[in-house]
């Protein structure tokens, strides 16, 4: 049994973000992978683009920042150098820059220091479970698998719990910026340029811009000094330190891809407690709690791809990609390669090792997030399991329309407790 069948014909048109919207186009990929793996895409858009489809190339280039750079954009669409410069954050670097801003905030996100969070990850988890429950039937997008990393977000920027929902939706309106459910100003139906400067091409920069410099007024007349963000504002190894433009830059950074990416992946595993039932028997029983977390993600592959370019002739299967190139790692596709995963469209939680990209693994872009990402999907999914004898689908579910962010926007369940 499989947990979803994608329907698609084979040859969707990847630069399209309504091929999305009943879910990745996996038979395009997998027809990809076995025949075309690095595959040449023109682009009424803008600049044409390699696609890079198996996990083993995925990883292979990933590792070779030198040869494939992030500094000119991690999405498909083209940008001016000075577009790219006012928008860029340290993701957008490549190394020894890249590693001058990471190394400001990495501490905070290392294992040992996200591993002190877990007592108040699981608070959060039953306050909102306890909540969601009492009702039966729910969205559970909604109701549990956006409040979790929301409010989470809250305690890692230090703001004030009644403005998270207003930050998260500023936040999904920067990075589900071609869905009109997120955004009225959708991306790739703009007549205008107005925003061109800002985050994502998105009037939500602007706001949360503003945002950040009344918290950063706010604990500044506080004299408060913790947190990360004040770490990013610290002189790095080389002395040197951001601006206000990148400092809020990453901000932004840090509300959209800090909430987004989570969320998608704890709908994705509700979504395949679901349709796999033996699953919520197996967390209950607990023998899969550590390898669980990776699972679930690898399912999601929430980062649908990231785009890097070439910066210099190189030779691939057959095919010559030239400096300038655009060159699209598709960890989506990578993620359900059957080379590299056995039976990859089924969930297994006890899957070991699980070597998936979902984080970006290989090179210096790594996700900062991933420990913290690791710790809530574990415990959000060990709380439910103790509270519900099973959980169902309660309708159609809703995928994002979006060929950047893979996600289930709307999951209606319904549950028996306990």
């Amino acid at each position: 049994m499989t947990i979803w069948t994608p329907n698609d014909d084979g040859h969707a048109d990847l630069t399209d973000h309504d091929a999305f919207v009943q879910g990745a186009p996996h038979n395009t990929f997998a027809r990809l992978r076995r025949d075309d793996p690095l595959h040449w895409t023109e682009w009424d858009g803008g600049k044409g683009f390699w696609s890079v489809t198996r996990h083993a190339d995925i990883l292979q280039l990933n590792r070779q920042s030198d040869l494939l750079s992030s500094a000119r954009g991690i999405r498909i669409e083209d940008q001016s150098e000075e577009e790219y410069l006012a928008r860029r954050t340290f993701q957008e670097t490549d190394p020894p820059e890249h590693m001058s801003t990471r190394v400001k905030v990495a501490k905070a996100f290392s294992k040992q220091v996200i591993s002190g969070f877990e007592g108040q990850i699981r608070d959060l988890c039953v306050d909102i479970l306890d909540e969601a429950l009492q009702t039966g039937t729910f969205d559970a997008t909604k109701k549990i698998a956006r409040e979790l990393p929301m409010r989470m977000l809250g305690r890692i920027l230090g703001t004030p719990d009644e403005d998270l929902p207003w930050l998260v939706d500023k936040g999904d309106a920067l990075m589900a910026n071609t869905d009109p459910d997120f955004t009225d100003h959708v991306m790739d139906k703009l007549e205008t340029d107005e925003f061109r400067l800002m985050p994502f091409n998105s009037p939500a920069g602007a706001e949360l811009y503003q945002y950040a410099d009344t918290l950063m007024a706010r604990k500044a007349a506080a004299g408060d000094t913790s947190g990360i963000l004040h770490m990013i504002r610290q002189p790095g190894p080389d002395g040197k330190c951001i601006n206000e433009r990148e400092f809020k830059n990453f901000f932004c950074l840090l509300v959209a891809a800090g909430n987004d990416t989570t969320r998608y992946s704890l709908a994705a595993g509700i979504h395949a407690l679901c349709q796999q039932p033996e699953l919520l028997g197996q967390i209950k029983e607990g023998s899969v709690l550590d390898t669980a977390p990776d699972e679930i993600i690898r399912w999601a592959s929430p980062a649908t791809y990231f785009r890097r370019t070439a910066t210099r002739d190189f030779e691939m299967h057959g095919k010559t990609v030239k400096a300038g190139d655009k060159v699209v790692y598709w960890f989506i596709s990578g993620n359900r390669d059957d080379a590299a995963f056995d039976d990859p469209f089924r969930v297994n939680l006890a899957r070991t090792p699980n070597k998936h990209v979902a984080f970006g693994q290989g090179g210096p872009h790594v996700c900062l997030g991933m420990w913290l990402a690791r710790l809530e999907v574990r415990i959000l999914f060990q709380e439910l399991a103790k509270r519900i004898k099973s959980i169902e689908p309660a309708g159609d579910i809703q995928f994002l329309r979006s060929n950047f962010v893979s996600g289930i926007k709307t999951l209606p369940v319904t549950v028996q407790l306990e």
